[in-house]
């Protein structure tokens, strides 16, 4: 059996808070059901009513309740800034990748193939090892 979900009693003022979060509809789906979990939970709808109602799993429910409980309404909605891992693509990598990508492209080929140019960049050393979805994305951003 599953562990018991937190009790929540909400504030009237982050009661008014969450009817008007829910009701304009402009964040992400994910904010918009926690807050709903949050509400339905303050009403004292059971969990298995709630699971139901949004379409989510109870671990869902006991998980929203305990980041209120924990940290308050901004930490129940919204997830944690992610680190990620940092680019390794420099601007020195991104201007020999441009340069290299407005130049003509080797004999053979018509135009260069963001498999050409991850090639190139490794044989001219400029960077040991690039994907070619880390090509396509440098190349967007300087159009």
């Amino acid at each position: 059996m599953p562990k018991p979900s937190p009790i929540i009693q909400l504030s009237d003022e982050e009661y008014l808070q969450l009817r008007q979060y829910v009701r304009v509809g402009k964040k992400s789906s994910r904010a918009i059901t926690r807050a709903r979990v949050l509400l339905l939970s303050d009403e004292h709808v059971p969990d298995e009513e709630i699971c139901q109602q949004l379409d989510i799993g109870r671990t869902t429910v006991y998980r929203i309740r305990r980041k209120y409980q924990d940290g308050g309404l901004s930490q129940a909605l919204h997830d944690k800034q992610r680190s990620g891992a940092p680019s390794k693509i420099d601007g020195r990598v991104e201007a020999s990748l441009t340069m290299l990508a407005c130049s003509t492209p080797p004999e053979g080929y018509g135009r260069w193939t963001l498999q050409l140019l991850a090639d190139k960049l490794i044989e001219l050393k400029v960077i040991d090892a690039i994907s070619l979805e880390s090509v396509r994305t440098a190349l967007k951003k300087t159009s």
